[in-house]
């Protein structure tokens, strides 16, 4: 799976660090200076990364949490988002990552310590508040579950904090470690969705849908709360029917009445990421529908926007109660 390990210098003896390049004994290690020496540089082929991508082990230094974007959040007021790793091993076309990072490398910053002590004085400034933390944001919080021990590290933390809510989103079936776990109050397993034809066509190398939702049935009758979030929307001739079909799929399996939250959000990108993925894919289908541009933000056009979104979010409210519904309007 990993041909290549990138190392900083600076956590070449971080036992996480050697706990991983030890899953990988064969691989190649090359030591550099910083991270960004490798990730950031210029003249970079995503595509080409994309089908034998290296993995970098790093150190972050600073902004361990970032307030999360507008209208990112599951009914909290306070949100925050944290990435202890950059890029997916999965690979949707329409993944904002494609066009924010210039390399397809997996970064892993193996000094999780430094995120939970910033995750620890945020809670200090908002005692008694009930605070939200993200942690697939900047990628998927469970695909590389086995090689991160992300899981290990972050729910005993949040596990005695129970005002801070963390939030594992994710597209992925590696749910052993969590199954093995007594369910965290405080966690939400969040799984993204879109209908099987179109996962087909643009979530290349994600499981299922069925596996997915499979997943999360087991997630669910081992006591983890659970999220669903259909985001982005994405339009296509038969859309009513593919959302139709995905909902009757996931709430055949889902509880709905157990459920925590669910939330769904258009298709929209950056002007600037846009340009960038569609230059990637100047072929995909998928770029040409998106034309209108507000405020740097693309997206439908309005009247097609807005027909999506209230044809998918009256179907959804057949299947849940309203007060579990957080549609993401803004957010990317």
């Amino acid at each position: 799976m990993i041909d290549t390990i990138y190392i900083e210098r600076e956590v070449a003896a971080h036992p996480r660090a050697q706990q991983i390049c030890a899953r990988f004994p064969e691989a190649v290690q090359i030591a550099c200076d910083r991270y960004s020496e490798i990730f950031n540089r210029k003249a970079q082929n995503f595509r080409l990364q994309k089908r034998r991508p290296a993995l970098i082990l790093a150190n972050k230094f600073d902004h361990y949490i970032l307030e999360a974007p507008a209208d990112y959040g599951i009914g909290s007021e306070y949100n925050f988002y944290f990435s202890h790793m950059l890029n997916c091993l999965y690979d949707c076309r329409y993944c904002f990552l494609q066009g924010m990072f210039r390399s397809a490398h997996y970064v892993v910053f193996v000094n999780y310590e430094d995120f939970t002590d910033a995750i620890a004085k945020k809670m200090k400034q908002l005692p008694d508040k009930d605070v939200f933390f993200f942690s697939g944001y900047d990628c998927d919080s469970l695909a590389l579950e086995p090689i991160t021990g992300f899981v290990d590290h972050f729910l005993p933390f949040f596990r005695g904090l129970p005002n801070a809510w963390i939030e594992l989103r994710t597209k992925s079936t590696q749910i052993r470690r969590l199954m093995a776990l007594e369910p965290v109050k405080n966690c939400v397993v969040a799984m993204s969705f879109t209908p099987a034809e179109l996962a087909t066509a643009l979530e290349h190398k994600a499981p299922s849908v069925n596996r997915r939702i499979e997943a999360m049935a087991q997630l669910q009758k081992r006591g983890w709360k659970l999220g669903v979030r259909f985001d982005p929307l994405i339009f296509h001739e038969d859309y009513k029917e593919q959302y139709r079909r995905l909902f009757d799929q996931v709430f055949e399996k889902i509880n709905a009445d157990s459920l925590h939250s669910a939330s769904l959000g258009s298709f929209r990108l950056p002007r600037p990421f846009y340009r960038t993925m569609s230059r990637l894919y100047p072929d995909e289908k998928l770029f040409a529908a998106a034309s209108e541009d507000v405020n740097g933000m693309i997206s439908y056009r309005k009247s097609l926007k807005e027909e999506i979104e209230a044809f998918c979010e009256e179907a959804l409210l057949g299947y849940i109660p309203r007060q579990i519904y957080f549609p993401c309007r803004k957010a990317i």
